[in-house]
C-alpha cells in the first residue's frame, strides 16, 4: 500500500488514515480483516509475518500505525480496554519493582494498583502529581522502575510537568508512562517531553462515538520492555476485536475536528461559569486562574481539552440535584464522545475517593456550546430552588 509523506500535517494523516489505498479494490476506506489464523508457506514458514489472530491482525495494524504517527512514537498496540492497556505496563514489571504514581488518577486503575498489583509484588508510592518535588523525593534510584503520570488528571485536571519528571525518572533508571487520554495526541505528545510510553483509553476521544471499549499503548522505543508488554497482551489475550479495531481507526480519522470543537466549547463554558453565583469553582486548565494553567500552555497546543469540572455551591446534595436537572448533559460514565456527559464522581468512586463531593465532571461534546450553557444554567437554578 502507498503511504503519504511523513511531512503531512497530523490532521491530514488522521483524516486519510495515512493515505493507504486497498490494493485489490482501490477502496479509500481501510478494510476489516476478521481472520483468526493464517496459512503457512509450503516450507512451513510464515513469511507474511502473521501467525495467529491473537498477536497479529492487519486491522489492528492500521490503527496502530496511525496512532504511532500521531504520537511520534516507534510502535503502538491495541488492547481490549484502557484498563487492559494500563495493567499490561505494570504486569511487564517484575515482582519487587517500585512504582511512583499520582494520588489523583483514573479511579479504576488506582484501585487495581492498591489491590491486585500489590499482590503481584509491586510496591507503590502515591504523590501529588502536580508537585515535581514530591516525585524527586519518591523516586528511589535502583529500585523505582516506573513512574506513572496522568495529565490532565481525572477529574480535577491537575497538570504534571512531564519533562521535569521524566528527567528525574531517567536519572534514577526508571521509565515514564503517561495516561494522555484527556489530552489526546492532538493537544499533547508526551514522547516529545521525554515519556517512554503513552497510554490512551481508546474508548474515549480516539474512538469518539461511545460505541466501543478499547485501549492503546505507544512506545518511544521498541525495546526489551516493549517486547514484555507485547508478550503480556498476547499471553493474557487482552486483544481488541477486529470490528472494534476498525471502529477505532474510523474514529481517529475525525479526531482533530472533534477535539478542537470540544476544546473550544469547554473553554467557553468554563469562562461562563467561572464567576457564576451558584458555582464555587471551575477546574479547567484553560483558565488563567487555574493552578496548572502556565504548565498546561507549555505542554498542550491548540487547546486545553474538552474536560472540566465544576464545584457546586451547596455541597454534595446540590451537585447531585444539578445533574438530575440537566437535559442535554447526559448522566453517564465516560468521556470523549460527541455527546456531552455529566457525572458526580464522588459517589461513583466511593468513600476512599480524593474527589470533592461537590464536584461534577463534565465531558463536553460537539453540540452547540450556548445550548450546553443554557441547559446547565437552568439545572443550577432548579437545583437551588
Amino acid at each position: 500500500m502507498a503511504t503519504r509523506s511523513n511531512d503531512d500535517h497530523p490532521a491530514t494523516k488522521a483524516a486519510q488514515a495515512l493515505g493507504d489505498i486497498e490494493p485489490i479494490t482501490k477502496s479509500v476506506t481501510p478494510p476489516l480483516y476478521p481472520a483468526s489464523t493464517y496459512q503457512r508457506d509450503a516450507d512451513n514458514q510464515y513469511r507474511n509475518g502473521r501467525v495467529y489472530g491473537r498477536p497479529h491482525n492487519p486491522t489492528f495494524e492500521t490503527a496502530e500505525r496511525l496512532l504511532t504517527a500521531l504520537e511520534g512514537g516507534a510502535a503502538s498496540l491495541l488492547f481490549a480496554s484502557g484498563m487492559a492497556a494500563a495493567t499490561a505496563v505494570f504486569l511487564a514489571l517484575k515482582p519487587g519493582d517500585h512504582v511512583v504514581a499520582p494520588e489523583v488518577m483514573y479511579w479504576g486503575l488506582r484501585a487495581w494498583l492498591k489491590g491486585s498489583a500489590t499482590e503481584w509484588g509491586l510496591s507503590f508510592t502515591f504523590v501529588d502529581a502536580t508537585d515535581t518535588a514530591a516525585f524527586a523525593r519518591a523516586i528511589e534510584p535502583g529500585r523505582t522502575r516506573l513512574v506513572w503520570l496522568e495529565t490532565p488528571s481525572n477529574p480535577t485536571w491537575g497538570i504534571s510537568d512531564i519533562a521535569a519528571i521524566a528527567a528525574l525518572a531517567h536519572a534514577a533508571g526508571a521509565r515514564v508512562a503517561v495516561d494522555s487520554t484527556v489530552a489526546t495526541p492532538i493537544l499533547s505528545r508526551p514522547i516529545e517531553f521525554g515519556a517512554d510510553i503513552v497510554m490512551h483509553s481508546g474508548t474515549k476521544y480516539l474512538n469518539g462515538h461511545s460505541d466501543i471499549i478499547a485501549g492503546t499503548l505507544t512506545t518511544a522505543k521498541a525495546d526489551e520492555f516493549w517486547e514484555r508488554i507485547k508478550a503480556v497482551r498476547s499471553n493474557v489475550g487482552a486483544i481488541l476485536g477486529t470490528f472494534e479495531a476498525w471502529l477505532l481507526q474510523r474514529g481517529m480519522r475525525t479526531l482533530h475536528i472533534r477535539v478542537e470543537r470540544a476544546s473550544q466549547s469547554a473553554l467557553k463554558i468554563a469562562r461562563h461559569f467561572e464567576s457564576h453565583p451558584l458555582v464555587a469553582e471551575v477546574l479547567y486548565p484553560g483558565l488563567p486562574a487555574f493552578a496548572g494553567h502556565k504548565l498546561a500552555a507549555q505542554q498542550m497546543t491548540g487547546g486545553f481539552g474538552g474536560m472540566l469540572s465544576i464545584r457546586v455551591k451547596g455541597g454534595e446534595p446540590a451537585a447531585i440535584a444539578v445533574a438530575a436537572e440537566t437535559r442535554l448533559w447526559k448522566r453517564a460514565t465516560s468521556l470523549g464522545g460527541v455527546e456531552s456527559l455529566i457525572e458526580h464522581r464522588g459517589s461513583i468512586e466511593g468513600p476512599t475517593s480524593p474527589v470533592p463531593l461537590d464536584l461534577l465532571r463534565l465531558s463536553v461534546g460537539i453540540e452547540y456550546a450556548d445550548d450546553l450553557i443554557a441547559d446547565m444554567e437552568q439545572a443550577l437554578i432548579m437545583a437551588h430552588r
